[in-house]
């Protein structure tokens, strides 16, 4: 058995799907995974895409010309994969990665990509990490990345989903052999995408790393490269954003919508659709489920619920964004934002000449080029998934009907291999399933570790997130500071708002500082009535950060339990270009 392979294995809780990590590179992190895979992922979900990520992971690496097939012998665990229910990301690989690429540090690598190397283990030097040829290999795909005018997959691929999207009525009309045959299809296209997508990422990664080195060694000033890359413009995960804004205003707007949202989110949607003066916001707000209903908490996961199936999320973000005053506009913020991008473009310039000059202009265009596009490249994806999703809906309801008791999740408790046998005779997995789900349960009441170097640590040991003693925090004295890393540069000052789900944001509003355990582009607009957002895990390149800078507002990502340290309704002050939160007055009894 390969050890990137999945399989169901009991680790004390029940049997679960797990792969088993490398020994060549023994160091995995739930930096960056954790934010776009936050939950226990789903036996169905794993089996059915884990060739994809690992052929895509394998073919981006090997394109570079970072590694070549011998670097992965031992499998696709090599890049990473999921653990006990949780996906990780393999640190000593990406390590790897940053020996072998000239300019990069550990440091660095760690924090653009992880934000993990405060609590990882130390760097330990492996006798294959150096590779003359890889580092050749890289600076041949460095320079062809600083000379990208263009990237013609991007339209190409998003045709590809549209065709998908004209697809899916007739497949949701076949029957259910038919479903399972599409569901099997579609992962080809999805090795593609997520190939592309790797390739985009890595090279928006080296790009910003170059800018950020040049402005700390050239300008004196590592965080400048925050600024220059703020409101750079068409980034599709802050989009939305933008569109909930407009829905917020409509709705401030409107005195007949005003009533109908103070009356609460249970039941608005029947209470909207139903009445013929709301019908202008209702035409808008099917427009914004046409355009972002792929997007939404965990949307890798096609189990899992986003604002196309599950309108009300969208409500409850609309519902934010109407008590939010109009200077919290995200295009005023975005627009000062700009003109510092600009005036610190024009001084970067001023204070540079020659192959400086010249290696400062292709890193920043560089930098633009494919931030943009690693968030085109993403929502194409993401835009992909769903349809695998509706798929599987529909499968999953008529698989549900045939069962006693059966329900919609149910199918994702299914192996890829049992897929045939199942749709035959949904009611032989009874059990199977009912003990699938009560390991998951037990799996999701655990807080994986952070890190891990070598065997997973048991999972029965994981302490319980309701166990969870506030008292074992330390507790921040008046003017005491947390460090993490900026993300969005600016300096403010609010009330702490512990929120831990985005369907559940409390008393978030305006004044307030949003204080997040992780955040996928679901979680982006809850940024817009904010006046800053602190983050506990998060590397330079995550979306928070890329968000951030779209709308205008300080940042700060890798914070460690940053939820359990700062107290709901503290006034803190946030410094988006240090990456310090410190603590001016504790909350009222």
């Amino acid at each position: 058995m390969k050890l990137g392979s999945a399989q169901m294995t009991d680790f004390g809780l029940g049997e679960y799907i797990t792969q088993y990590p490398s020994q060549r590179y023994p160091i995995y992190t739930r930096g960056n995974a954790g934010e776009v895979w936050p939950e226990v992922a789903y036996p169905l979900t794993i089996t059915l895409t884990r060739i994809v990520g690992e052929e895509a992971s394998a073919r981006a690496a090997i394109n570079a010309g970072i590694i070549s097939k011998k670097d992965i012998v031992e499998g696709p665990s090599c890049f990473g994969g999921v653990f006990a229910g949780y996906m990780y990301l393999n640190l000593s690989f990406g390590r790897m990665i940053a020996v072998r690429t000239p300019g990069t540090t550990i440091e660095k690598s760690d924090a653009t990509y992880y934000g993990s190397e405060q609590q990882a283990p130390q760097y330990v030097p492996h006798k294959d990490d150096k590779s003359p040829v890889a580092t050749l290999k890289v600076i041949r795909y460095g320079w062809r990345m600083l000379n990208t005018a263009e990237i013609p997959f991007l339209k190409t691929d998003r045709e590809l989903v549209q065709k998908w999207h004209e697809r899916l009525p007739e497949i949701l009309q076949s029957d259910n052999q038919k479903l399972v045959a599409a569901l099997r299809e579609i992962m080809e296209p999805a090795m593609n995408l997520f190939t592309n997508h790797l390739d985009v990422t890595g090279q928006a990664g080296g790009a910003v790393q170059l800018l950020s080195t040049i402005c700390e060694e050239r300008l004196n000033d590592r965080s400048l490269a925050l600024t220059l890359l703020g409101s750079i413009g068409d980034v599709d995960s802050a989009e939305p954003s933008f569109k909930l804004w407009e829905l917020g205003r409509f709705v401030k707007n409107s005195p007949i919508l005003t009533s109908l949202f103070e009356q609460g989110i249970t039941g608005l949607e029947d209470r909207l659709r139903n009445s013929v003066e709301c019908q202008p916001f209702v035409e808008r707000f099917d427009a914004f489920l046409q355009e972002f209903g792929s997007r939404g908490p965990n949307e890798w996961e096609t189990a899992c619920e986003t604002w196309g199936t599950k309108h009300s999320t969208v409500l409850t973000l609309i519902d934010r964004m109407r008590l939010a005053d109009a200077d919290k506009s995200p295009l005023l913020r975005a627009e000062k934002l700009k003109e510092n991008r600009q005036e610190a473009l024009m001084r970067a310039r001023s204070q540079l000449k020659g192959l400086g000059l010249w290696l400062f202009n292709k890193a920043f265009h560089a930098s633009v080029l494919f931030s943009r596009s690693r968030e085109r490249s993403k929502t194409t994806i993401i835009d992909l998934i769903h349809v695998a999703r509706l798929i599987s809906r529909e499968l999953g309801e008529r698989t549900a009907l045939q069962r006693q008791n059966g329900e919609l999740i149910d199918l994702w408790f299914i192996l890829e291999s049992e897929l045939d046998e199942f749709i035959t005779n949904p009611s032989a997995f009874d059990k199977k399933i009912a003990e699938r789900k009560q390991v998951r349960d037990k799996l999701a009441e655990r807080i994986p570790p952070f890190v891990f170097e070598g065997e997973l640590p048991d999972p029965t040991t994981w302490p319980l997130r309701n166990n969870i003693n506030p008292k074992e925090y330390p507790t921040l004295s008046i003017g005491e500071t947390l460090e993490g890393f900026g993300g969005c540069p600016g300096i403010t000052e609010g009330t702490a708002r512990i929120v831990r789900d985005p369907s559940e944001p409390g008393e978030l509003g305006p004044g307030d500082i949003l204080i997040a355990p992780l955040t996928d582009p679901s979680w982006t607009p809850l940024f817009v009535p904010a006046e800053a957002v602190v983050v506990e895990v998060g590397g330079q390149m995550s979306h928070a950060v890329i968000v951030s800078r779209e709308l205008g507002m300080p940042c700060v990502v890798a914070v460690a339990d940053a939820t359990q340290i700062i107290k709901e309704g503290s006034l803190i002050r946030v410094n988006g270009s240090s990456g310090e939160i410190t603590l001016l007055e504790h909350p009222e009894e």
